[in-house]
């Protein structure tokens, strides 16, 4: 049996997880990471569970959740008492805000297209103040 725990420092901690220095110590300030460990210097250090954890945490930060559907989540993933519905829950929720931000982009991207097509077809070469997407900008309910 291995007893031997790896202790990293936060930089090496933070290679490791791919995320940056300030990153941890915000993790940490907002509870997301438990309080590191001291070196008799004072220096951080950390044990390969907070890899574990911030790696899990920069995934799920990958994926777009909040810090609050992470908070959630990491407080799931070590609940043995929980049902796993909570976790599909929070899933959904995040798909379904997701999917409407698609609609959102998806909209924005069309009226771009019709600004870029108008001047392509009504002014392109001309003074810029004579653009007619100035005009498109201008008014009210041409967005999205």
């Amino acid at each position: 049996m291995n007893l031997h725990v790896s202790v990293l420092t936060i930089g090496r901690l933070a290679k490791a997880a791919g995320v940056t220095t300030p990153t941890i110590r915000y993790y940490e300030e907002i509870g997301l990471l438990p309080p590191a460990g001291r070196s008799a210097a004072g220096q951080r250090l950390y044990e390969d569970t907070d890899l574990e954890r911030l790696i899990f945490i920069r995934r799920c930060r990958d994926f777009g959740f909040s810090i609050d559907q992470v908070r959630e989540l990491a407080g799931l993933s070590i609940s043995a008492d929980q049902d796993c519905s909570k976790v599909r829950d929070i899933a959904h929720s995040h798909l379904d805000e997701v999917r409407s931000r698609l609609a959102e982009l998806k909209a924005l991207e069309t009226s771009l297209e019709a600004f870029a097509d108008q001047c392509d077809n009504a002014c392109a070469g001309g003074a810029g103040r004579d653009c007619i997407v100035f005009e498109s900008l201008r008014a009210e309910g041409t967005c999205c």
